[in-house]
């Protein structure tokens, strides 16, 4: 259906930044709106990085994959 369009650094790199905003968000080390925005972008790096595809590299045919 969707075509992969991150490399493997990509990936890698989506998944720690993710994992470290949401610990920072849900860990409270960061608390208040900020905290939520912080989950927020933490679980859409993190759910990019594990299946491959980011929504907004689409529209402009952008691929990190080579």
């Amino acid at each position: 259906m969707f075509k992969v369009n991150e490399a493997n650094w990509d990936r890698i790199a989506r998944v720690v930044l993710g994992i470290v905003l949401l610990y920072l968000g849900l860990g409270g080390v960061v608390a208040g709106g900020m905290g939520i925005v912080l989950d927020i972008f933490g679980a859409i790096f993190l759910l990019t990085g594990l299946v491959g595809i980011c929504p907004l590299y689409m529209p402009f045919k952008f691929s990190t994959k080579k």
